[in-house]
């Protein structure tokens, strides 16, 4: 089992005809995700990818004609918002928006229209989610891990990578890994993802990589207190940043004193989560 995508996922790529979106979508196609559709403005009628999916005007459009049920949007930040609207006036329960960049001032509006729908946006700069040989949405790598009981849920897209194929080397697998961005303002977060684990039951443990800035991990770290049953096993990257430097995220700052790793790593610990110094540890404190 996973949570959020699997094989009856039904995969419209927002901005396919871009570079971007292109190469990605070949990628997860080629995967095995079941894209049935992709949407660019002016391009409607268009095929792609040899004329494997077709591209429509609008999203409500696509929609009508082939039910998706989850959308990845591949657009440039300047109308990255508006893509995620697009996507969710047409009703799509599932948003993953890759792009990076989205100003904070649009993310913060959009976060309050989707706030008042029943709709999930993961993202923005995230790279997406992977469900091992059901899924792959975004830009995680496919072959990089395999099935297998473990949850993952990451703010940092290169240590994803690297924790998924250390884990995969010694033959742990996951159920899903879910990227969700480390942009001050976003849609998912840890406790969201937190809570979808401790109800998925074929996840039996949980990797939590995060890092420096905001305050996400240490109200994790209070929801893993007073929620999770299943062990949770930590990583925080950023123990040598200097205060005040942003350090890959835009969320990845520490300021006025907040945000240390330190402080996450001292809060992970209080409530029985094992923290890796580094991450080729995380498999060895998993078993």
């Amino acid at each position: 089992m996973s949570i959020l995508v699997d094989k009856n996922t039904r995969l419209l790529v927002q901005g396919i005809t871009g570079n971007e979106g292109l190469f990605h979508t070949e990628q997860m196609l080629a995967y095995g995700t079941n894209i049935v559709a992709g949407v660019t403005p002016g391009k409607g009628g268009e095929w792609v990818l040899d004329g494997k999916i077709p591209v429509f005007d609008s999203v409500r459009i696509a929609h009508e004609a082939t039910g998706v049920n989850t959308s990845v949007i591949f657009v440039p930040a300047r109308f990255a918002a508006d893509a995620i609207y697009e996507a969710a006036d047409a009703g799509i329960p599932l948003i993953i928006c890759i792009t990076e960049g989205i100003p904070v001032q649009d993310m913060m509006r959009v976060r309050n229209y989707l706030d008042q729908r029943d709709i999930r946006l993961v993202g923005p700069n995230c790279p997406g989610l992977l469900t091992p040989d059901e899924a792959k949405v975004g830009i995680i790598p496919g072959d990089i891990s395999m099935p297998g009981n473990i949850g993952v849920v990451s703010r940092s897209g290169t240590l994803t990578y690297e924790v998924l194929y250390a884990l995969k080397l010694v033959g742990l697998g996951s159920t899903t890994c879910v990227g969700i961005g480390g942009d001050p303002v976003n849609g998912t977060s840890f406790i969201d993802t937190l809570g979808m684990f401790e109800t998925d039951p074929h996840t039996d443990k949980i990797v939590l990589i995060g890092e420096i800035g905001g305050t996400d991990e240490e109200k994790a770290a209070e929801y893993i207190a007073d929620h999770l049953t299943k062990p949770v096993v930590a990583f925080i990257a950023g123990r040598s940043a200097p205060p005040g430097k942003r350090m890959g995220h835009a969320g990845a700052i520490v300021e006025s004193g907040s945000g240390t790793a330190e402080d996450k790593i001292e809060a992970l610990k209080s409530v029985g989560v094992q923290v890796a110094a580094h991450p080729e540890e995380i498999p060895g404190l998993l078993a």
